[in-house]
């Protein structure tokens, strides 16, 4: 018995009568399509958005928008590998119309529209809310690490120099600085040429060491899970973030009257909890709290002492008083301490402090944090561990595909995270509608 034979390649054929039979009504090709056309280009920014009377014709950036998001959603993000898709795959030719453009016209789109990438985006959570996909009563925020694209031994000679430059800067302080002009001209050099001035080493996460990387933050809504705002920021760490991702959010869902925000342990700082709460914001997060380094571990942490606001002073577990001492100007907290001579006679202070007297550092808004940590019940965290866990993990690996930018400094990494949010949410909204159906919404 033979097998199933296909054509002769040399035999004429009629196939395909058209380029539309061969995409399925429900192709998210047809979704992309309907999504792009919708949009006003020319509000948006997008360069070229109108045709040109004069001089050669460029692409149209609609064409180019469609390309990319099929390209993301196919973990294809290079410039030369979207060239090669336009010439063999059948969907992206049914969405340019069989159009082929060189990599570089693709690559300077990319480069040339990272607002306009954002405000598409901004568009797109518009649609959302307007079908009810998005309902903006809680949000979760979350942040994570994705690899920039510097070496880290070019991240390491930058930061090196950096350092020679600041102590060179120092020295011009002194009143008889040495200054050598010509280490100072290279030093300058090598700073200039650095292809990743932006990025810094930060912790990828446990058993991945440090890498150059930016820290990527994202809210998510908790209704289907979609992604209402993102940011691309050098920060190390998540403890200056929940304001602003609270107040874009905030804004991203048309200022609700009521907006409740989750997010974790990171996330607890005091003077962002208070700008949360002075902007109608309900925070939900565990409290950070400290323990006492001094000793063997055992004794007393700062939660074992009470509050007084009245007063403006704590109690201790030996029932003494500790007063206001102090303000650190380099950090916005307040040094409570107890009279030495208290401590000295009290039974406990084997058990409290291993120096002369008890002190304890709250911070400037140390009731705010408190409120939060009370309102993040063990059911507002498992709400935060269904939400934001999931978009991150379909970002680096099934749209990433690894969870690496492919363009350098921040500009760069921003409309690369642009443009994967928006296919997030599409393949999101495609799990949850269809994609016939999404298609014809797009449409009405």
């Amino acid at each position: 018995m033979g097998y199933i034979q296909g054509e002769a390649r040399n035999q004429q054929a009629l196939f395909p009568a058209a380029l539309d039979d061969l995409v399925p009504a429900d192709h998210v090709c047809r979704v992309i399509e309907a999504f792009v056309e919708r949009l006003d280009f020319h509000k948006l920014g997008f360069v070229r958005s109108e045709a040109a009377e004069t001089g050669r014709p460029g692409y149209d950036p609609r064409d180019l928008l469609k390309l990319y998001l099929y390209g993301y959603l196919q973990q294809v993000r290079s410039s030369r590998r979207l060239e090669a898709e336009c010439r063999r795959n059948v969907g992206v030719m049914w969405l340019l119309g069989r159009l082929a453009p060189d990599y570089k016209s693709i690559a300077e789109f990319r480069r040339l529209h990272r607002e306009a990438v954002t405000e598409a985006g901004a568009e797109w959570v518009g649609f959302a809310r307007s079908v009810g996909l998005v309902r903006g009563a809680w949000v979760t925020i979350d942040g994570s690490k994705f690899q920039a694209v510097a070496s880290a031994r070019s991240v390491a000679k930058r930061e090196a120099v950096k350092r020679y430059l600041d102590a060179v800067e120092a020295g011009d302080a002194e009143e008889k600085p040495v200054i050598d002009s010509s280490a100072v001209a290279a030093a300058l050099k090598k700073l200039k040429k650095d292809a990743e001035p932006e990025a810094g080493f930060m912790r990828m996460g446990q058993g991945h060491g440090s890498h150059p990387a930016y820290n990527v933050q994202t809210a998510v809504d908790a209704e289907h899970a979609l992604i209402v705002t993102h940011e691309v920021t050098v920060e190390k760490s998540d403890n200056r973030s929940l304001e602003q991702m609270a107040r874009a959010a905030q804004k991203a869902l048309g200022d609700p009257a009521t907006l409740n925000v989750v997010a974790d342990t990171g996330y607890c700082n005091g003077a962002q909890a208070a700008a949360c709460e002075a902007r109608g914001i309900v925070a939900h997060v565990p409290a950070l709290r400290g323990v006492n380094n001094r000793g063997d571990g055992t004794l007393f942490d700062r939660t074992r002492f009470s509050y007084d606001a009245a007063s403006d002073t704590l109690r201790c577990p030996g029932e003494q008083t500790l007063t206001r001492r102090g303000v650190q100007t380099d950090k916005p907290r307040v040094l409570y301490a107890a009279p030495r001579e208290s401590c000295s006679a009290c039974a406990l202070k084997s058990r409290c402090t291993t120096a002369a007297q008890r002190s304890v550092y709250l911070h400037l808004h140390e009731a705010a944090p408190a409120r939060m940590h009370e309102r993040a019940t063990a059911a507002v965290m498992r709400r935060r561990r269904c939400t934001v866990e999931h978009p991150f993990a379909t970002l680096k690996y099934r749209i990433f595909g690894y969870p690496r930018f492919l363009l350098r400094g921040v500009a760069g990494a921003r409309i690369e995270i642009g443009l994967a949010t928006m296919a997030y949410n599409l393949k999101r909204m495609i799990n949850v509608l269809g994609g016939a159906k999404l298609a014809v919404l797009f449409e009405t």
